[in-house]
């Protein structure tokens, strides 16, 4: 499910963009997009990897998720794989962020995890 795509240019977000634009921004010189997503569906992933040259492996760990934490580099693009902690009903509760940086882009994946990046967004904008 995508939670968030948003354009930013120059260190300030331009706009909540719809996902059919992600192109047009990731062209324009000093711009970069962020789009977030949360328990996404294989089409999802699919798209995103189209659309960012995301490397096939790494979307791999991404659709299976249960991955260990890691940091890898594919070319110009790093992937990220987080463990979470969250305590529901006074358990604790693992889940998974996946994290995609590129030049011009972050992708944000999280997995049975209800702590998003907005606060870390609202610092940045």
């Amino acid at each position: 499910m995508l939670v968030n795509c948003v354009a930013y240019e120059e260190g300030r977000k331009l706009a909540d963009i719809a996902k059919e634009d992600i192109s047009e921004y990731l062209k324009r010189p000093n711009c970069f997009v962020w789009v977030g997503l949360k328990d996404p569906e294989s089409a999802e992933l699919e798209e995103m990897r189209a659309e960012f040259g995301l490397h096939e492996l790494a979307v791999e760990d991404a659709r299976h998720g249960h991955q260990r934490p890691k940091i890898e580099e594919y070319g110009d693009s790093l992937f990220a794989v987080l463990q979470t902690v969250e305590t529901r009903d006074g358990q604790p509760e693992l889940g998974e962020v996946d994290i995609f940086v590129g030049p011009n882009y972050i992708l944000s994946i999280r997995r049975h995890s209800e702590k998003g990046f907005a606060d870390v967004r609202a610092r940045c904008e």
